[in-house]
């Protein structure tokens, strides 16, 4: 998924020690990448499939 720079965030789940998720919303899909190695490219989930998997991780449901 190519996306502009400017479009991605970090994750609020992300520790401050640099070890962090970066986060892009598009329409359809949700693209997530490792920001300590953003040339390796992201990946691409759903966006009922993201939303599912965010209320798990609140609802400590791992």
């Amino acid at each position: 998924m190519n996306r502009n720079d400017g479009q991605w965030r970090t994750s609020s789940y992300s520790a401050g020690n640099g070890n962090c998720v970066e986060v892009a919303d598009g329409l359809e899909t949700v693209a997530v990448r490792d920001s300590q190695h953003r040339g390796a490219g992201a990946l691409g989930f759903g966006s009922a499939e993201w939303r599912a998997f965010v209320e798990a991780v609140r609802g400590d449901g791992f």
